[in-house]
């Protein structure tokens, strides 16, 4: 499991010295979510506290538990960030509180995946108690509801370190995210889901027990307290698990009933793998004698009887009524059977949504759902989704293990918490469960890497993945035409969260590459605004073109201004702009689609379909500029491999490309943000840029006239020629106080203030 820690904060109260140590909590998949969900990535881990053996529950004694106080009492501070938290948990997200049953469900739910997981390593985790549940109870009168379950528990340590601290990073991301839409359905995908309990409650109690300690015990904080106190349980009622009291606010007392548990129930954790029981009021009829009517039934046949002449009537058949038996037992919630082990034709598209939900903390219904049983050599049952949204720290975790297939042997969850075993890294954003009997229930993490089974369901996996996300694009392109103006799609609102997945693999997954391809899309200078796909873009394409032209830049605006699709957009070529750092790279390792070369329009050698003519005319121009472009080379020196005069450009006089092997202008800027760049490497590559003029520019023009000359002024215009050039193709000024220096000499009127030397 996934671990987080962070510093406690003890503090002395009441003579008491508050000490904790510094451990991890043992915390689980969330949602969250998404999300997702570049969406490159994985997803934050949920706070699981683990909990405890199946008992009645003694609303008394639990009220007594938590209202004494045994002398070992400490008194400890809240991390600032838990304090942050509580704070906006009770004042922002109001609105929507009845979430915090889902949470602490999905929490308990998780320590008893722990358990059962735990136990078949070792059988004696079960010596105390091997039913796995989850039992809720309401009292109207308290003000309670306890909610209880036999997972793991947690020692004394564990208790400090779950419930006093979270991670930095998840509640600062939660915040951000709450700030413009106070949701109270995020609060799962941060790892903060616990404290959902200060929703509903001002008061809440944890009691909990390990197999790993002796002791049972008992954590307590209220509403807008900035510390909690934490004790060991004299009451020792738990052989394991937690159990969790919320003492209820004022205005959440209503929540403390059976009829309103169950629909939240249903409505959130409906599909949680272990049952979950509802102390509820259950009606038994019963059958009883109706004295009344029966003796009323006999005086009327008497009456009848004395009519006739007779002494009396024989005794007559009883009558009997229902009476309802009203009786408190434990009543499960969550019956139905494991969805993905029912035929795809029985489940509905709500049953699916609810599902997905409840498993995975989304709140958004998914894009694309696959159900499928395979059979034959490996057979297993499987639920795939696409996820309506990433989630909110998705391009953070490219490098995270993915916690969103779900492992089940024979119905037994098994982990969440795999590198590639299940699923390659760029498809870590879909989400699902798979369900095998193929392989031993106590798997271990190097059976999974060598099976062969796993690798079979792997590739299921990922070609059932692909499938889906081409179905929401076909969808998508077929109800095109009745999209009202500014409203997306559904594979816009896929692309815009996980696109950059794709992207990445086409770079990792050659396999699939032709596949990811299809299902690629760029912004190019046929629209403004929409994306296009590269079989559109060929459809589109001019008869005589023999490539798919694309430009790699920072922005939109930086293509559409770019001196390299001058001619291209000029002559009526389409242009794919590739604006994403990883867009080049993926484009790169495509190198073709459809039997077409991808041509970068910033480097050399860009063949744009001239006649024999227009080659001829532009051999002449360069015969004619040849004194001009060995001049510029001669000053420019190992700044650039060479000169040439291009037919690439119309309305700018020069520009610098890239040789076939450097680096683009857009690559550099990667390549030198990297914390861990080879200096001499770009060096290396500096070197390999061309300088192309414009032989019908009146600058070049003006040049060519007075380059016998030699000049201050014109070895300066040459110099200004290729600093400007490259700026405006996106390459960096290596020397900008030099280009400073000829400017300003050039407004005071030749005079040049630094004689810079070109560098």
């Amino acid at each position: 499991m996934a671990q987080l820690s962070m510093p406690l904060q003890p503090a002395a109260r009441n003579g008491t010295v508050a000490t904790a140590s510094k451990l991890s909590m043992c915390v689980s998949t969330l949602r969250a979510a998404g999300p997702a969900s570049l969406p490159l990535f994985n997803k934050p881990h949920h706070h699981r506290f683990p909990i405890s053996q199946s008992r009645p529950l003694h609303l008394s004694a639990v009220a007594a538990a938590a209202s004494a106080a045994p002398p070992a009492e400490e008194t400890f501070t809240y991390q600032a960030e838990v304090d942050r938290l509580m704070d906006m948990i009770v004042n922002s997200l109001y609105s929507n509180r009845e979430v915090f049953l889902r949470e602490l469900v999905s929490n308990a739910s998780d320590a008893l995946d722990k358990v059962r997981y735990m136990a078949l390593q070792d059988a004696s985790q079960y010596s105390t108690g091997d039913a796995l549940e989850i039992r809720i109870k309401a009292d109207k009168e308290a003000r309670t509801i306890v909610i209880e379950d036999t997972g793991v528990g947690m020692t004394r340590e564990e208790l400090l370190s779950s419930l006093g601290t979270i991670a930095r990073s998840g509640t600062a991301k939660f915040m951000e995210a709450v700030k413009d839409k106070a949701d109270a359905n995020l609060i799962g995908q941060f790892g903060v889901g616990f404290y959902s309990a200060f929703l509903v409650a001002d008061r809440v109690v944890v009691q909990t027990k390990s197999n790993a300690d002796d002791k049972q015990w008992a954590w307590e904080s209220t509403a807008g307290a900035h510390s909690y106190k934490l004790r060991e349980d004299s009451s020792a009622d738990l052989p394991r698990g937690t159990r969790l009291t919320l003492h209820l606010k004022d205005d959440a007392v209503e929540l403390a009933d059976e009829n309103k548990l169950s629909s939240l129930i249903k409505q959130y954790s409906e599909f949680i793998s272990f049952p979950i029981k509802l102390w509820a009021t259950k009606q038994t009829p019963k059958q009883v004698v109706d004295e009344e009517a029966t003796a009323k039934a006999q005086d009327d046949a008497d009456t009848l009887a004395k009519a006739e002449g007779k002494e009396a009537a024989d005794p007559v058949t009883k009558v009997y009524k229902t009476e309802w038996e009203s009786a408190e037992e434990w009543a499960v919630q969550n019956d139905n059977k494991p969805l993905w082990t029912r035929s795809p034709k029985e489940v509905t598209k709500e049953e699916y949504a609810s599902f997905f939900k409840a498993s995975f903390r989304e709140f958004i219904d998914p894009l694309a759902t696959a159900h499928f049983k395979a059979e034959g050599t490996i057979e297993f049952a499987s639920m795939l989704f696409v996820p309506g949204m990433a989630p909110f720290d998705e391009a953070q975790n490219a490098m995270a293990r993915s916690r969103s297939i779900r492992l089940y042997v024979k119905r037994v969850f098994i982990s969440d918490e795999f590198d590639e075993d299940l699923m390659p890294r760029y498809l870590s954003f879909i989400k699902g469960v798979v369900d095998s009997a193929d392989l031993p229930l106590n798997v271990s993490r190097e059976i999974l890497q060598e099976s062969r089974v796993v690798r079979a369901i792997r590739r299921q996996l990922v070609k059932r993945s692909l499938d889906m996300i081409a179905d929401i694009a076909e969808r998508s392109s077929a109800d095109g035409e009745g999209k009202k103006e500014g409203q997306l799609d559904d594979y816009t609102t896929f692309w815009e969260a996980f696109g950059r997945n794709l992207k990445l693999g086409v770079i990792e997954d050659a396999g699939n590459r032709p596949i990811l391809a299809k299902l690629l899309r760029f912004p190019s200078s046929n629209s403004s605004t929409g994306l296009t796909s590269l079989a559109d873009y060929i459809a589109r394409k001019k008869e005589d073109q023999k490539a798919i032209y694309y430009l790699a830049a920072d922005s939109r605006s930086a293509c559409e201004s770019s001196p390299y699709v001058e001619s291209l957009v000029r002559k009526g070529y389409e242009v794919l702009y590739l604006t994403e750092p990883i867009d080049e790279v993926a484009i790169s390792n495509l190198g073709e689609f459809e039997e077409m070369q991808l041509a970068d329009v910033s480097r050399e050698d860009l063949a744009l379909g001239e006649s024999d003519e227009d080659k001829k005319e532009l051999e002449t121009k360069a015969s004619e500029l040849k004194p001009l472009t060995d001049y510029m080379k001669k000053v420019l020196g190992d700044k650039i491999e060479k000169v040439v005069v291009s037919a690439r450009l119309t309305d700018s006089p020069a520009v610098v490309v890239a040789s076939k092997f450097g680096w683009s202008a857009n690559m550099e800027k990667i390549m030198r943000s990297q914390a861990l760049g080879d200096a001499r490497a770009a060096e290396m590559m500096r070197g390999r840029r061309i300088m192309e003029i414009n032989p019908d520019h009146p600058i070049v023009r003006a040049m060519a006239e007075k380059v016998a000359l030699e000049s201050r002024e014109v070895k300066d215009q040459v110099v200004l020629l290729y600093d400007a050039a490259s700026m405006t193709a996106g390459f960096a000024l290596e020397n900008p106080k030099d280009f400073a220096s000829r400017i300003y000499g050039m407004m005071g009127g030749g005079a040049t203030p630094v004689d810079a030397e070109v560098v």
